[in-house]
């Protein structure tokens, strides 16, 4: 109603709710054609938590080590999880952008950077003297051309050569337990294990293997070696655990008996110096023979990486689509027969703690599989909601259709010709859109590589937020501001934060409807229209309605009096004439 009370111009035939049976029967049915052909999978691995939403985030939503809605410190938590290989589609997903001639070039980069492609070398190190049962340590690097600086390995506390240490070292359990609460950001932190791996081009060399807090699992092997003297990370590290620190690139122009690394690593161009065979080469040269002599030997090689990792589906809220996956009483997970969906969320009153609410309800939870009569239960876990976005525009195309679209329909109507949203969505929505068509593309669903043409980034509407002693969000009507002093209702002083994008989560909501009855729906859009260009913010504010509204009475004045001289004009010519 508050859409139709601003008059926009919509086509409310294709009206859809995501949150409808009629529609998520539909994206349950193309998750199960996923798991079919391998491109979504169930693993136990550590998740993004937040503590206070209890649940289980994407890397996407988690901006600057927080939750993307409730702005809280997220934890690392093991969990058993669903996932969706997006990471299949990394080079794919990259090299469309070039053909994307219609979007922003800040949104490609972002997505160019967030797929993260990098070419490197995986190198292959021998493990000395191993007491474990693990003999090779695979480090991917995009610097092999450092390799002769290299002073040591690290490793991340989830690598399978961390786990088998941890689990018989005491120390090593002690200092797993440290880092839970460090942020690698702002503390790196090593455990030297008494494992050491052989230089790939000196037998006689050996570096000791470190376990550290900073060195991520899901990028790479989950291993680095470390040159101090080209890396601050690495620099740091060193100059923390009395570290050999090698300079091996020297700046041009530059004598190698002035040149050294002190508080700052080196970080330029140069030509190898210390490097054995290297020695006198540009940095690019050195690259290819080193990856050309560890192919020879059989020590690794050319590898591409990339940094988009998989799409972790698994919720932990009741408002979301339920997984249709049964697990059945003789260890089987199968998905829900699609004859018996939608799998429907069970209707509940009131939730009642925090966790999981659908893990709590036993009658729901519990069932039979349909095909053995075995006990089983239902997947307690909902869809991440940006599923629910991934396909819409999609079903807008025949909403009302039995089947999810008409193939027909999506020829005809797509891809998107003008798509338009905030520029916030670059790595999330559209990402996962982009995804989502290209893979219901391969499991022959649609005939489309992309989901839009077009993409416009309008600037989000945004207001100041605001805060209560206990750290709770007030909204714009739980404020009395007096000459820019705000205070709550009952006239305590508040915290008084950004402006951000107005949201829900954060209360810092303008209710459109209070808007149009106090100053009417020409002064509502006059006011979004002309206060900030259509790509920039606006700002929310007392003084920019009002002065909108005393903008539109004065044109609404001043037609009125053209309009009765006018009238009274002709009223006088009309008698002069008879």
């Amino acid at each position: 109603s508050q859409l139709q009370t601003m008059g926009l111009s919509l086509d409310w035939s294709r009206e859809i709710a995501t949150c409808h049976p009629g529609y998520y029967k539909h994206e349950q049915s193309f998750f199960i054609d996923l798991l079919k052909n391998n491109l979504a999978y169930k693993k136990e691995s550590f998740v993004n938590w937040d503590p206070v939403d209890q649940t289980v985030l994407a890397n996407e939503q988690v901006i600057d080590g927080r939750g993307w809605r409730s702005g809280a410190i997220v934890e690392q938590k093991l969990l058993s999880q669903w996932f969706l290989k997006t990471s299949a589609y990394s080079e794919e997903l990259l090299g469309f952008l070039d053909k994307l001639n219609y979007w922003p070039e800040k949104v490609k980069i972002m997505q160019s950077n967030w797929i993260g492609k990098s070419e490197g070398a995986e190198i292959n190190f021998r493990i000395k003297d191993s007491n474990i049962n693990i003999n090779t340590l695979k480090v991917f690097t995009t610097r092999p051309d450092t390799i002769f600086g290299a002073s040591f390995c690290a490793i991340s506390l989830d690598h399978p050569i961390a786990k088998q240490i941890i689990a018989i070292n005491s120390d090593a359990k002690k200092f797993e337990l440290e880092c839970s609460g460090i942020n690698p950001d702002k503390e790196k932190k090593g455990f030297k294990t008494d494992l050491h791996v052989v230089h790939p081009f000196s037998e006689k060399k050996l570096l000791p293997i470190f376990i550290a807090n900073f060195v991520l699992m899901d990028y790479g092997s989950g291993a680095i070696f470390g040159c101090p003297a080209h890396d601050q990370r690495d620099l740091d590290f060193a100059k923390k655990y009395n570290l050999e620190i090698t300079p091996v690139i020297l700046p041009h122009n530059s004598a190698i008996d002035d040149f050294a690394i002190k508080n700052n690593a080196y970080l330029g161009e140069g030509s190898l110096i210390n490097s054995s065979f290297l020695n006198g080469k540009g940095i690019n040269q050195a690259k290819e023979m080193v990856i050309q002599k560890l192919l020879k030997h059989g020590l690794g090689g050319l590898k591409i990486n990339y940094r988009l990792r998989d799409w972790g589906l698994s919720r932990q809220r009741y408002w979301g689509c339920p997984i249709p996956i049964l697990y059945r009483e003789d260890g089987k997970i199968i998905p829900v027969s699609k004859k018996d969906l939608p799998v429907e969320l069970p209707k509940i009153d009131q939730i009642s703690g925090s966790g999981n609410a659908l893990q709590k309800l036993d009658k729901w939870r519990e069932t039979t599989c349909p095909e053995t009569g075995m006990k089983a239960t239902r997947e307690t876990d909902t869809f991440d909601t940006f599923f629910e976005s991934s396909w819409y525009f999609l079903r807008y195309c025949n909403p009302r259709h039995s089947e999810p679209f008409d193939k027909k329909d999506i020829d005809y109507w797509l891809p998107v010709d003008q798509y338009i949203g905030g520029i916030e969505h670059a790595i999330l929505h559209l990402l996962y859109s982009r995804f989502f068509v290209k893979a219901l593309r391969d499991i022959a669903h649609i005939n489309i590589d992309e989901p839009f043409e077009g993409l416009f980034t309008q600037g989000m509407v945004t207001h100041r937020t605001f805060k209560n002693k206990k750290g709770e969000w007030l909204g714009p009507d739980e404020i009395i501001n007096k000459d820019y002093n705000y205070f709550d209702l009952e006239n305590n002083v508040v915290d008084t934060g950004k402006i951000e994008k107005m949201s829900k989560s954060k209360k810092n909501v303008i209710d459109p409807t209070s808007i149009i009855n106090l100053y009417g729906a020409d002064t509502a859009r006059w006011f979004m229209l002309s206060d900030s260009p259509p790509d920039r913010d606006l700002e929310w504010t007392e003084n920019g309605i009002t002065g909108s509204y005393k903008f539109i009475n004065k044109i609404w004045n001043l037609t009125n009096e053209v309009l009765n001289d006018s009238y009274n004009f002709s009223k006088s010519s009309n008698d002069n004439l008879l």
